[in-house]
């Protein structure tokens, strides 16, 4: 099944031709397309693990009629049942699609309207309570793992809240698992009777796994055609499939990882996305699966997502722009345009409507396939990330034992914002300047230029959202350096590989606050017994996070806010 509209969906500006002429050379002679595609994990590495059990996304837009029947059919008994809500609760590879399909797909007529949850803020989680009714809401509980701290937590939340609503012999009717075969989940998914459990092959990877059960379930909940999605995605994988030739580019999915490697070998390392607004949130998707499959053994390409656009002088010469264009809008045609007469590498992806996003999914996990073999890493493995959660363990544990977690002496504390920096500082002016002087321009050094991380432990609120945007925007005017914000904990499952293992380049802008409400964690779930909260969790997890940070050898300052939030990043933002 070939795509026909594919030479005109996508356009390149600006590239390296010599370079990516050589990449495409060797590409071929070493017949790496036909070799990913027979599953060889000496592409990428002399060592089968955690490549020979992570290609099973190779094949999972090919779901059988048996699989999507028995999605059909779940979806059809749901809904005649009564059900009105779904809350999935997931973190990562696990939440990062069926956000992706509620936001960009909205609810069709009679379906369940989606709500996700990847969040341990108390606030949030009470906003998400509020927000449906318990006793017509399906939960869904996917993880693949099976043993995911956050989502294991929300899960036995909401299980009590459900006993409560529904009683607790009819509880588990409420609740479905994705999962992998065997797992944790799985059993307790027995134990309390779930509705239905989909197991899904154990051979995808978390990030990779948008087209399998993780994604397509969540997205039929909200009446996504799923034929339609798997045939754009086929068309693409079909497309994948050919051996690359240097002078007309038909496998495109190849191209896109071998220009994704070699600008970030050279410099050009940060990927900045520019969408139509009816596919922005497609972004947050792409964000996770570049920055925890490259991020690593010193290097990394660093996804740029839901930046405000802004004119060429504003950007240094590190940027390769990829430009999300839905057919017929218009919305940043200026603007990238301008980037283009700048110099600026600009590729093109149009999508003719919104369920061309079954191709991208597959696109882009075959470009960063790709992109590993370009950059010489394993884009499978994510070495880095369990050592925030170790440390966020040992204090949750220490907390278990004494009663308290760490504390902190702060270096300033000035309108009520308590400052962590490590050095001595009299205002909040000397606080930004010291921090900002110390990145790196990049210019005479091999290690590459810095960026900013703002690493938001928040609640989400669209005013928190647009008060961390201005801060986002002054930081990069200033510095002319790339400036990402993710909110804490959703980012440890997205980025936060890249904040560790890529070559340093990050500067980290960690932002906490109090906290006024408080939730139990369950020990168990239908359990009363609590010996933790989700304050204490996430708390633990911005500490963790902070000192796994540090002793990777990156900088980092933190501010703690006062109960005013948006006047705490108002004040910060001011003072820059």
């Amino acid at each position: 099944m070939k795509n026909s509209s594919e030479k005109r969906y996508l356009v390149s500006e600006n590239m390296p031709d010599p370079v990516m002429q050589r990449e495409l050379r060797q590409m071929k002679n070493e017949r790496v397309i036909n070799r990913i595609w027979k599953r060889d994990h000496t592409v990428w590495s002399s060592s089968p693990e955690e490549i020979s059990n992570r290609l099973g996304w190779l094949k999972s837009h090919r779901l059988s009629g048996k699989d999507l029947r028995e999605i059909k059919e779940f979806i059809e008994q749901a809904r005649a049942e009564g059900f009105t809500h779904a809350l999935l609760m997931g973190m990562g590879g696990s939440s990062m699609a069926p956000e992706v399909f509620r936001k960009v797909f909205g609810v069709q007529d009679g379906y369940l309207d989606l709500h996700v949850i990847d969040s341990t803020d108390p606030g949030a989680i009470l906003e998400k309570e509020n927000s449906i009714a318990l006793s017509r809401t399906l939960f869904i509980v996917a993880t693949k793992s099976g043993g995911t701290v956050e989502t294991i937590s929300l899960m036995k939340y909401f299980y009590n809240r459900a006993v409560e609503a529904v009683g607790r012999g009819n509880a588990g009717r409420h609740f479905i698992a994705i999962t992998d075969p065997g797992s944790s989940l799985e059993k307790t998914a027995t134990e309390l009777s779930f509705r239905k459990t989909f197991l899904n092959d154990p051979d995808i990877g978390g990030r990779y796994s948008a087209l399998s059960y993780f994604g397509l379930v969540p997205a039929a909940l909200v009446g996504v055609d799923l034929e339609k999605l798997l045939h754009y995605a086929e068309a693409m994988a079909h497309n994948a499939k050919t051996e690359i030739e240097t002078g007309d580019v038909e496998n495109t999915p190849a191209w896109l990882g071998t220009v994704l490697g070699v600008l970030g070998n050279s410099g050009r390392d940060k990927i900045t996305l520019i969408s139509s607004p009816p596919i922005q949130p497609f972004g947050a998707w792409i964000e996770q699966l570049i920055a925890e499959s490259t991020g690593k053994d010193g290097k990394g390409l660093l996804p740029v997502d839901g930046e405000t656009p802004a004119v060429p002088e504003i950007y240094a010469k590190d940027r390769l722009f990829i430009y999300f264009r839905l057919d017929g809008d218009t919305t940043h045609e200026e603007i990238v345009n301008s980037l283009k007469t700048a110099g600026h590498p600009v590729i093109h992806l149009n999508l003719q409507d919104i369920y061309n996003l079954g191709g991208e999914f597959f696109r882009w996990m075959m470009a960063t396939a790709v992109a590993g073999w370009v950059m010489q890493i394993n884009p499978f493995n994510q070495p880095n990330v369990e050592s925030a959660k170790v440390l966020a363990r040992e204090m949750v544990s220490a907390y278990r034992d004494k009663g308290e977690l760490p504390s902190l002496k702060p270096d300033l504390k000035i309108d009520g914002i308590e400052v962590y920096c490590g050095q001595k500082a009299e205002n909040m002016q000397q606080v930004w300047h010291q921090f900002l002087s110390q990145a790196n321009p990049g210019e005479n050094e091999s290690k590459g230029r810095s960026y900013f991380s703002i690493q938001a432990y928040l609640k989400t609120d669209p005013e928190i959202d647009r008060a961390l945007q201005l801060l986002r925007n002054k930081i990069q005017a200033a510095s002319r350096m790339a400036v990402t914000v993710g909110y804490g904990p959703r980012f440890l499952h997205s980025t936060g590989q890249l904040h560790k293992g890529d070559a340093g380049n990050g500067m980290f802008i960690q932002l906490t606050s109090q906290m006024p409400d408080d939730l139990p964690i369950p020990d168990r779930p239908g359990s009363d017994q609590s010996s933790i909260s989700f304050a204490v969790l996430k708390t633990a997890q911005a500490l963790g996070d902070r000192q796994a940070l540090i002793d990777a050898g990156r900088k980092v300052i933190r501010f703690h806010l006062d109960k005013d939030i948006k006047g705490s990043l108002q004040k910060l933002t001011e003072t820059l």
